[in-house]
């Protein structure tokens, strides 16, 4: 019988963290099983553990994947920004809780990452994508400001943020909320500080 292609292989991989994705954001991690997932990918559980060690290395591809999902998504909308550092922040900013927010990969991201994955593998997944444009943003936007500080401020504020509106799925006014507090939080990084 002829093996399986690497383009063959990589699909049923795609399929695999696809369905994992769905499974997780509709279940969440701990009621999901790798039999649901390789029965919602329409495959055997063996070519699920062929191409993830175990649930959470696949739990790690999948928020691996969606941090960049969400990456891209700062980084596309953002790009309308481009010369005036204040608008690019902004657009970063909101494009982060809409892109986020667009499906169930929030709680996927935000909640079983860093309670499966633990806090530090966590932080390094994000490390890899948006932290570090968030990071030079800031840089460019207060260069006299503790940057590094900053940078985890605003990021800690905008996570609560889409943790407190995908809690909120029917109130209309959420959304709004979170994005003209926002506005008000990046505006306030725009401006120099006058304590010591």
């Amino acid at each position: 019988m002829p093996r399986a292609s690497a383009v063959d292989a990589a699909f049923t991989a795609e399929k695999v963290l696809s369905a994992a994705s769905q499974c997780f954001a509709a279940y969440g991690f701990h009621a999901t099983s790798v039999e649901q997932i390789a029965r919602s990918a329409g495959v055997t559980r063996g070519a699920v553990y062929h191409h993830f060690d175990d649930k959470v290395g696949l739990l790690r591809a999948v928020v691996r994947a969606g941090h960049r999902r969400v990456a891209s998504h700062i980084v596309d909308n953002a790009e309308v920004a481009r010369g005036d550092i204040l608008a690019l922040l902004r657009a970063g900013c909101h494009a982060f809780v809409d892109g986020i927010t667009q499906d169930e990969a929030a709680r996927v991201i935000l909640v079983d990452g860093p309670a499966v994955l633990g806090w530090t593998e966590w932080r390094a997944l994000d490390a890899e994508n948006s932290m570090q444009e968030l990071h030079e943003a800031i840089a460019l936007l207060a260069p006299a400001a503790d940057v590094e500080a900053l940078t985890r401020l605003l990021s800690g504020a905008m996570n609560e943020g889409v943790l407190w509106l995908i809690e909120r799925p029917d109130d209309p006014d959420a959304r709004a909320a979170v994005h003209r507090t926002l506005d008000q939080l990046v505006n306030a990084v725009g401006r120099p500080s006058t304590r010591p």
